[in-house]
Parts: structure tokens; sequence; C-alpha cells
């Protein structure tokens, strides 16, 4: 969507796929768990692992919101599916599986930074979703983002967000207004907000599904919100300077404060088969962490075992080093899974990064030339995502290269990708802007890099 075109009309709900509203794509029924704050228990590790094997393709794929997706499933095993996740406590409510949609810093907690654990944030407000029936009138699309003040999600683009500050307190922030309150008040903060955007959206008639597809003059009032819900909160004098640029953990080895040591992995290009998933058990901490970023954090990992560790998952085929190819590049589902595709982009993707192309821009860091004059310095280094249509299904949050598909006759590496950076609007912007292009070099595609 253009900046200067209207908010869309909605006449339907949205389509995001859920845990029991499957998919129909051309591989199958395609399943997506959420995942509030990423964090998953061995027990509900192992059991995912074992639905993907018996019901799924075999794989397991994490989102850019930190969900698992398992691709594959057939409709005659919906009971069988259905009561494995509820036996595993990841469908709390049937009504709201697909609303609970949290994104959480994944090392809160963990390091000895921040200012708030976000994962209690989470694991609050995500039993205040779905103690409530109202709302799961929230499309499957409507994102809440936790930051324990790091600065690490709060750009990634939630319609409520929530940062952490010294003292106690916390910013929340919905369509550009932001409120200082008690660190405490965040969960039932963040509900509260939910509400006022369900009542703007009713009141505009169009259908919104996100904070940032209200028309002007439909604001929720997020004051008021917090006054009903019974909330202190104080709007003037809150800081209003951007936050740090959306950033995940780096692969490797991270010391934690306990002693312990926390391990960051990424898989290739966002999907790993169930023998890799597997490679990650057992696990040391008692639980896994999915990021925003299509990675893997293992916290509670024995120092003295730590390399050896890393060492073992890299043999598997995680990347777990920053130097590495891999590491920052995503693609969508492609052909053939998805018939909107133009084009294999997961093949695309691994011909060129196994052959050694660099995506100007690219989080592989490569080498800026003459020609790639149009990519300033701080816009280097980026995530790169391929996709095969317009709709960049899953593409990352924050700034990102977008490598995109043409459908163009010609297989020549100019002709069958476009490639841009997209910057995400400010932090205090209202969600759903939409990022500013800058055109950059197009990588090889599988028949350059052969």
């Amino acid at each position: 969507m253009l900046a200067d075109m209207p908010p869309p009309t909605r006449s339907t709900p949205d389509a995001c796929p859920g845990a029991l509203r499957l998919h129909r794509a051309e591989d199958g029924r395609v399943a997506r768990i959420r995942v509030p704050g990423g964090v998953l228990t061995g027990r509900q590790a192992e059991l995912l692992g074992d639905a993907a094997e018996r019901l799924g393709d075999g794989r397991l794929g994490i989102t850019s919101r930190g969900n698992v997706e398992i691709r594959g499933l057939a409709e005659r095993d919906a009971p069988e599916w259905t009561a494995l996740l509820t036996g595993a406590g990841l469908l709390p409510s049937y009504r709201h599986e697909r609303v609970r949609n949290i994104v959480a810093g994944p090392l809160s907690g963990l390091d000895g930074r921040g200012h708030a654990d976000a994962r209690s944030w989470a694991a609050e407000l995500d039993a205040l979703l779905c103690g409530q029936e109202w709302t799961a009138e929230l499309s499957g699309r409507f994102l809440f983002v936790l930051d324990d003040g790091r600065g690490d999600v709060s750009g990634l683009g939630g319609d409520v967000t929530a940062a952490a500050a010294p003292g106690g307190r916390a910013v929340l922030c919905v369509a550009g207004q932001r409120v200082a309150l008690a660190t405490s008040d965040v969960p039932r903060a963040a509900l509260a907000a939910a509400g006022a955007f369900l009542d703007a959206a009713r009141a505009a008639g169009t259908g919104a599904w996100r904070v940032g597809e209200l028309p002007s003059g439909h604001v929720p009032d997020l004051g008021a919100a917090l006054r009903r819900a019974g909330l202190s909160c104080d709007e003037a004098g809150v800081p209003s300077e951007p936050g740090a640029p959306a950033a995940g953990p780096a692969p490797g080895l991270l010391p934690a404060p306990d002693g312990t040591a926390v391990l960051s992995v990424f898989p290739r290009l966002g999907r790993l088969s169930v023998a890799q998933w597997r490679a990650l058990l057992p696990l040391p901490g008692g639980e896994l962490r999915l990021t925003p970023w299509r990675g893997i954090v293992l916290p509670g990992c024995p120092a003295a075992g730590a390399e050896g560790r890393l060492a073992e998952l890299e043999r598997a085929g995680f990347v777990t080093r920053a130097d590495s190819p891999w590491y920052g590049a995503g693609t969508c589902t492609g052909l053939p899974g998805c018939a909107k595709s133009r084009t294999d982009v997961r093949s695309d993707a691994a011909a060129a990064v196994a052959s050694g192309a660099r995506v100007p821009g690219g989080a592989d860091g490569s080498a800026v030339t003459p020609a790639d004059a149009a990519v300033p310095a701080a816009e280097r280094h980026l995530p790169v995502y391929w996709s095969g249509c317009e709709r960049r299904c899953g593409h990352p949050g924050g700034d990102w290269v977008d490598v995109l598909a043409t459908g163009a006759p010609s297989a020549s590496a100019s002709d069958a990708y476009r490639v841009t950076v997209h910057r995400a609007p400010a932090p205090d912007a209202v969600s759903g802007t939409p990022p500013r292009p800058v055109t950059v070099p197009t990588p090889p595609t599988r028949a350059s890099a052969q």
C-alpha cells in the first residue's frame, strides 16, 4: 500500500492460518501454532517434532513472529492434531488460538540487561487474552510487542508496543501515542489498548485488522482506555526518542550472569527437519525460545560444554556463526507449496547463498561496490528476504532487504528478481505505514549462480 493511499476497507476476516483453522496450500494443509513470547518447554518441543514427523511433511518452520509452522497436514488427521496440541498446553483456548500474537525479546531475563523480564509480561498478557470473550474479535494479524528496554523488538511494528524503562516504569505505544505507566501494569494496559483499537475499528466501520489500517479521525484513545481499566498513566513528558533498530541475538554463545551460557542458533532459511529439531533436545534450561528473526535461543547451557554443544548443532546444519552466508537469509514458501509464487524462491535463495553470492545491504556482510551507492551505510547488513510475489508473506519486521521475484520470462539475474531496501516506520509512527524502498542491484538466481 502506497503512503498516499487510503486505508483498506475489509469485508471479511483475515485469512491467517492458525493451529485449528488450517490453510489449504499446494503441499497440504498448513498450521501455524502461536507461541506467546516464543517460549516452548522441552515437552512441547518434543511433541511438536513428533507431530511434524507423523502428521506433517517432516519439517518445522519458524515465523517472523516467533511462532511455529507445520505444513503437509491432512484434514483427516485434524482430531489427532488437535488432541496433541491440547495435551501439550499449546491450545489453552480454542476460541483465541489465532490472537495470541505476542513477541517478546528472546534474551529478556537471561543476560542481565533490560529493565524488566518481558517474558512474565507475555505470560500474563496471554492469560488475559484467553480469559476474555471479546478479545477473540482481534484479527490473527494484530500484534503485541513487549520489549524489556534494550530496544531489540520495539521496532518490529507492533499494534501495541510496551517497553520497560528505568525505575519500575514502562512506556506503552499505540498509534503514535505514548504513555508512561508502572511496569506491573503493562499486561493489563496492553489488553485495554487492544480494546480501544476494537472500539475505534467498529466506529470506523472499515473492518480494520490492524491499527495502521484505521482511517484518520479514528485513532484509539489510549489514555481514556487505561483510565477506564483503572490504570494510572502519565500522558505528559513521555520521552519520544526512537527506539534502537530491531536486532536480535547473533548466532553463537553468550555468557549469562549465573555462570551458564546461552546458545543462539538459526535454521537455514527458517526451516528445519525433525532430526534437526530433535538435535536441540534435551533442553539444558528446560525451555527454548523462538525469535522473531527465525532463530532459536537455548538458555541454561553448562558453560564447560557450551562450545562443544554449539559445534554439534553446527554439524546438524544450524547457523552458529555471524560470518555464515546463511545468517540473515530467509524466504517465503514459494513454489511448489504456494500457487501464488512466481518461482521456487527457496531453491533460488539456497543456490545464491551456496554459490557465495552476496546481496548488497545484506546481513552477510557483503562488500559495497560503487554500484551500491544507493544504499546508505546505515542500511547495510540487514536481513535478506526472498519473496515469490508482492504479498511477501512472512517478511521480517524492522529494516530488511527485499528480494522479490518479478516473474519475468528471462532467467537472467537482472530480470528474475528486484531488490529493494525496506525501512521500517519510526517507532512512534502508526503500525502498518509502508516502508521506504531504495533500489539496489539484483543478486544472482539459480541460473546465474550455476
